[in-house]
């Protein structure tokens, strides 16, 4: 088995998994369906296509940097000059995440070659959504999902690095994808079974949390705790 690290950063992103009529909210991390639709585009395939090879990836990601909840709102006028209703869409401002697929090396090496070379501009769960990166991280051979995102560097922009220096260690939350049997799973709606827009279709699947720890780049070293108060007195 081979898996495929990519990184998801971006001014704003939207990853909804339960969003219905004029009120579009976002998760806290990307998606499963958000980011095989992702691929499926990288490879240049229709929305009609079958997603059966790409739905049985196994996908998790970790969240490197939160970011931030925004609110926006939006409004629009038909071709008749009819007014539509005025929709509520949420949106993660400044995150990062490491999100990875693992899978049969044919389909990740092919995968990994898509989203170098995608036929279809990669967003981040909204088209209005644009990557700050190349979404491709690394492609890695007999390795396990959950070894590739315990391992990998930590994303994170400069700034929010920085910004916890006094931290040499930083604690990640990874979301993987449970198996059928994890009954203590948490349950999201979110596996890709068709994106056919006249019959979009998910179906439900289990994911368990776990935390990682990964080094600081640019933690700097404490201040030493020794303390000599005779050393105000020029004593020796």
């Amino acid at each position: 088995m081979s898996v495929l690290l990519t990184q998801l950063a971006g001014p704003l992103q939207a990853w909804g998994a339960s969003s219905r009529f004029a009120r579009r909210t976002t998760e806290a991390a990307p998606t499963k369906s958000g980011v095989i639709g992702l691929l499926a585009a990288a490879q240049g395939r229709e929305r009609t296509a079958d997603l059966t090879d790409l739905a049985h990836l196994r996908f998790g990601v970790r969240i490197d940097q939160p970011g931030t909840l925004l609110r926006d709102f939006h409004t629009a006028h038909r071709f008749t000059g009819e007014s539509m209703p005025v929709s509520e869409r949420l949106y993660l401002a400044d995150a990062v995440f490491v999100a990875a697929v693992e899978g049969p090396t044919e389909i990740i090496t092919d995968l990994s070659a898509a989203v170098r070379a995608p036929v279809y501009l990669p967003y981040l769960g909204r088209r209005s959504c644009p990557p700050a990166r190349p979404i491709h991280l690394a492609t890695l051979h007999d390795r396990s999902l959950q070894d590739a995102l315990t391992t990998q560097a930590w994303q994170a922009s400069p700034w929010h690095q920085r910004r916890n220096r006094h931290q040499r260690d930083i604690r990640l939350e990874v979301l993987l994808e449970a198996s059928a049997d994890d009954a203590s799973a948490d349950i999201q709606r979110d596996q890709p079974i068709s994106f056919d827009p006249l019959h979009r279709q998910y179906g439900l699947r289990g994911i368990t949390r776990i935390w990682v720890s990964v080094p600081n780049p640019h933690a700097t070293k404490p201040p030493p705790l020794h303390h000599d108060p005779m050393a105000l007195l020029g004593g020796t």
